[in-house]
């Protein structure tokens, strides 16, 4: 007989070993989730006859003093524990004896950590919604409060054309708006239930997985149990939505900190949201939103990581997606409180509208309009436009000499101009000509502010509905124990009637 191997024995996983694959350490944010999705696990057992009646009974007994403990802090994690999901049943088992033992009948860790970040991220998607939502009621107020307010519009950064302050400020909801449409679609494809996908092929236990989702308030069950424990576009895909959030805020946040320079001096920073220096004492800087902008550098790189992690995967669960969990943590939590951070100062900067309107005064800003006027005069378009800048050329940036140049150029152009016909020249005449839908007129402007108002109050029923759902966790952790489950399934009439 040949020698042993030195692998023919194996020696007890070292300290080192325990920290680099344990997640407890993170994973713990989802123990709320993980509770709740047992329970529900629980039910669909006994309802099978899987378990029987007693042994449901000491289960979610023992799971809800968990969550009790865990609420009130006097849960102690171990750190020796491979994640979450094992320290609970451990602690379970020791509770409660064998039944404990029972629970995970039917399942792997693979469909239960699926169900943990589903829940997860249909919770934090509706808390980043009703952040965006706060925001754009903001983004409105200011809209409302300045709405004869004129700027300088820009491309590349150079002055192009006049428009209403609450035209700006507006482009910002709408960009929101479409942040809550990508969140609100992500929600829909993460609410259903992976339970009962087991660790890759189903369940040899008759249970019907349906159970398990309307306890928890979830619009189905997944369709392949291969799919089901390996899936994380779900987790991705709130990662972009987040990310193109993050980018939006990063938008405005730049704005922000150009106007609030001398430069522009379009805004009055608010002194208690702004740092100092500590040797230049005149000093008040954006640091808000400067942390705006570069923590949406975080947020893309949590995105980037989590594309990255899944790029090569094969087909079902491999222990890689244990890395998805900190870096999608992360960037709910950045998103939600830089949108926190930016309601907050946004309420409280003003705007120098004088230097707004001086600035907009400046930079030929109605030289297309010159154009627009000589095309309704029967010139084309494009000659229009060459003799324009041509006179803009002459002018060189003096916006009274370019006036006196058009006036020349349009008592040749023209012969039977009409008192008022030159009123586009003026910032006022300028900006009511733009008249097209979407268009920075008064009128065009008052319309948007209505229908961002309708959105916020549609957003605001999305989130009630959303919020019936993912109170369930909540619920059921809070449920007395022997309590009918049907009470905590319920009915949401909004969902209904989809």
């Amino acid at each position: 007989m040949g020698p042993r191997s030195k692998r023919s024995t194996p020696a007890p996983a070292s300290d080192e070993f325990l920290r680099f694959t344990s997640s407890v350490a993170f994973d713990y944010k989802l123990w709320r989730y993980d509770i709740a999705g047992s329970l529900a696990h629980a039910h669909t057992l006994a309802e099978a006859g899987v378990i029987t009646s007693r042994d449901f009974d000491k289960i979610s007994a023992g799971l809800k003093s968990i969550a009790v403990d865990l609420m009130n802090g006097r849960f102690e994690f171990d750190s020796a524990s491979e994640d979450l999901h094992m320290d609970i049943e451990k602690t379970l088992t020791e509770r409660i004896g064998d039944a404990g033992a029972k629970l995970h009948t039917g399942r792997s860790r693979n469909d239960q950590v699926a169900l943990d970040m589903r829940l997860y991220v249909r919770d934090s998607i509706v808390d980043l919604i009703e952040r965006i939502v706060l925001l754009q009621e903001t983004i409105v107020r200011m809209a409302a409060e300045t709405t004869d307010v004129i700027l300088p519009g820009y491309t590349h950064l150079q002055h192009g054309q006049p428009v209403l302050l609450s035209h700006h400020l507006l482009a910002y909801f709408w960009k929101l708006e479409r942040d809550i449409e990508r969140l609100s679609d992500c929600y829909n494809r993460t609410n259903v239930s992976p339970l009962g996908a087991g660790a890759l092929a189903g369940t040899a236990f008759p249970i019907d997985r349906t159970l398990a989702a309307k306890m928890l308030r979830m619009h189905g069950v997944t369709e392949n149990s291969l799919d089901s424990v390996s899936d994380r576009d779900f987790a991705a895909e709130a990662a972009f939505a987040a990310s193109m959030l993050s980018i939006h805020l990063s938008s405005f946040c730049e704005e922000l900190i150009m106007w609030s320079s001398q430069e522009f001096r379009f805004i009055h920073l608010p002194k208690e949201l702004s740092g100092g220096s500590s040797m230049m004492p005149q000093k008040l800087n954006p640091d808000i939103p400067e942390l705006i902008r570069g923590k949406s550098g975080r947020v893309l790189g949590g995105l980037v990581a989590i594309l990255t992690l899944l790029k090569s995967l094969p087909l079902a669960y491999n222990r890689d997606l244990q890395e998805d969990k900190e870096n999608l943590f992360d960037v709910f939590d950045t998103v939600g409180a830089s949108l926190h951070a930016l309601t907050h100062f946004l309420a409280e900067l003003e705007f120098n509208e004088v230097r707004m309107r001086e600035s907009a005064e400046v930079g030929l800003m109605t030289a297309t309009d010159l154009a627009d006027f000589l095309t309704t005069r029967g010139m084309p378009f494009r000659a229009a436009h060459g003799l324009v800048k041509e006179l803009a050329e002459l002018a060189d940036g003096d916006d009274k000499k370019f006036r006196e140049l058009a006036m020349d150029k349009l008592a040749v152009q023209s012969k039977k101009l009409e008192s008022g016909d030159l009123d586009f020249l003026a910032l006022e005449g300028s900006i009511e000509k733009r008249t097209a839908e979407g268009g920075t007129a008064p009128e065009g402007v008052a319309q948007q502010k209505e229908k961002a108002t309708s959105s916020v109050a549609k957003n605001r029923a999305l989130i009630k509905s959303m919020r019936f759902q993912t109170s369930v966790v909540d619920e059921l952790l809070s449920q007395p124990s022997g309590a009918s489950n049907s009470s905590v399934v319920g009915n949401d009439p909004v969902l209904d009637a989809r």
